[in-house]
């Protein structure tokens, strides 16, 4: 066994009670608040996907780990009092670091890169989530002053730190997301962590009987500078967002070669186009496809009852309600913030022909008439990845007793060779649907290219004859499979059910 260096002077004196299980409960929290925002962090650069949320989680976790490890080491062979507030103040200079590193580092790791979603995520969480993890076993140590209440002292800190990081948990995703950005939440969490460090130390040294050794004069300088450099940096850090929504870092830029062009930004990725001045344009090829298939399935000036699985920009909504007056658009879009942007900035106008209805799809559409859409759109993105409880057959299960049976269903997917997604979404959709057929461009069928693919589905035979003649009018040439073709562009793969459905696996560039 290991001892410690002979002229080691640790102070074992404990703490008050509520003093230590304040600290325990603050530090444990703070990890859990720095988990939660740096996924929302770094989100904007490298998307939200499962490899960016399982990141987030390995590094913090590694992080824990190697502060606690740390802590432990340091306390035995160092008096624990004095490292106190130090860590905290680091951990609050830290973290008030992290918005400018993320900012700044996240335009040079810019991409879904595995490598690029686990560096900028280390940077974002590693270093103060190890500071602040460092802080409970050094509280440990000085509260055990008597070996036969070890397991009570241990076991009772240990349950304050996980109180702590389940109110933070609960806190930062019911209360700190919704109602502040997180720029302020981390610049507030580091504001808060240094001002209590400085604070502990000042109460330490008055409670010490015997003065404690104070920080050299040129620490304390160090240490302003840093706190200074890391709130100046925080307030002038460019960010990528108009609006920071529950669930994105929202953005509308200008068109400048149409002037009433916008474009829709969710965490830096173009997700939707809209011309303020002539709703009937559509920009994005997929929705090109998507107003082709609706011209096939009922002629412009003919009414629709469509159901819309996500807003963004309300591009098709609104392509819609000009072909086809009297035509009503119900649209689920789960992140309220987002439709209040469309009303601000994209021109979306609530009216009878559009009803909008905040919340999961999934949910929504298990509440909707049997047989009461004309039209089904699946266009609902978590960054660049279909929700995976969107994709698999259960859904399009709801999703088929929702369309009526002259009906049509239209799924919009973004897949990457090797396309081992779109195959099992085409799969799924054919395991409910009996005729589906597929939009493509050439160059992606051949798996030379990532592209967004759009699936047609319906219970009645598709007009695919008509469906070729309009798609020959689109801006870029596609390629309509069905039938044979479709079957073997399929291959093997195997429909995605609630019980297994690993999409963003099936997405990952090999």
């Amino acid at each position: 066994m290991e001892t410690p260096p002979a002229d080691a002077v640790v102070d074992v004196r404990p703490l008050p009670d509520r003093l230590a299980a304040a600290l325990v409960f603050l530090s444990s929290g703070a990890v859990l608040v720095l988990e939660i925002v740096a996924l929302r962090l770094v989100g904007p650069y490298v998307g939200v996907t499962l490899q960016t949320s399982s990141s987030v989680i390995g590094v913090a976790l590694a992080a824990i780990a190697y502060g606690a490890w740390t802590g432990g080491w340091l306390a035995d062979r160092r008096d624990p009092r004095p490292l106190l507030g130090p860590a905290l103040v680091l951990a609050g200079i830290a973290t008030a670091l992290t918005l400018p590193i993320v900012r700044y580092a996240g335009e040079v790791l810019r991409g879904g890169a595995a490598g690029a979603v686990l560096l900028l995520t280390a940077l974002a969480v590693f270093v103060p989530a190890a500071l602040l993890s460092a802080v409970t076993p050094l509280v440990v140590k000085l509260q055990l002053g008597d070996l036969a209440s070890t397991g009570r002292v241990v076991g009772r800190l240990s349950s304050i730190g996980t109180l702590g990081a389940i109110t933070a948990t609960l806190g930062t995703g019911f209360v700190l997301v919704a109602a502040v950005p997180s720029s302020v939440t981390m610049v507030g969490l580091g504001v808060l962590l240094g001002v209590s460090g400085i604070a502990l130390g000042a109460y330490l040294r008055r409670r010490d009987r015997r003065p404690a050794a104070a920080a050299p004069p040129r620490t304390r300088v160090v240490a302003a500078l840093l706190g200074l450099v890391a709130a100046s940096l925080a307030a002038v850090v460019p960010t990528p967002c108009d609006v920071e929504t529950e669930y994105a870092c929202a953005a509308v830029a200008a068109d400048p070669q149409r002037p009433g062009g916008r474009v829709l930004l969710l965490n830096s990725a173009q997700h939707s186009y809209v011309d303020l001045d002539d709703p009937t344009h559509l920009e994005f090829a997929y929705t090109q496809w998507i107003g082709a298939v609706a011209d096939v399935v009922a002629p412009p000036g003919q009414r629709l009852d469509a159901v819309h699985l996500g807003g963004g920009g309300f591009t098709v909504p609104r392509y819609l309600t000009a072909t086809r007056p009297g035509t009503v658009n119900t649209v689920y879009e789960i992140d309220g913030e987002l439709v209040a942007l469309g009303r601000r900035e994209l021109g979306v106008r609530d009216s009878r022909e559009l009803r909008v209805g905040v919340g999961d799809a999934r949910l929504l559409v298990a509440g909707a008439a049997t047989a009461s859409a004309d039209l089904v759109v699946g266009d609902a993105f978590g960054h660049l990845v279909v929700p995976w409880h969107l994709a698999t057959r259960e859904m399009m299960a709801e999703v088929r007793r929702v369309t009526r049976p002259q009906g049509v269903y239209v799924q919009n997917v973004i897949d990457y060779p090797p396309l081992r997604f779109i195959r099992a979404e085409l799969a799924t959709v054919a395991a409910e649907f009996p005729h589906v057929a597929l939009v493509a461009p050439p160059a992606a069928l051949a798996e030379r290219t990532s592209a967004n693919f759009l699936i047609v589905a319906g219970s009645a035979p598709l007009p695919m004859d008509a469906l070729r003649a309009r798609l020959d009018g689109v801006d870029e040439p596609v390629t309509l499979l069905a039938g044979p073709e479709l079957t073997r562009f399929i291959g093997d793969a195997r429909p995605l059910t609630d019980d297994f459905a690993p999409v963003d696996q099936l997405l990952a560039r090999p």
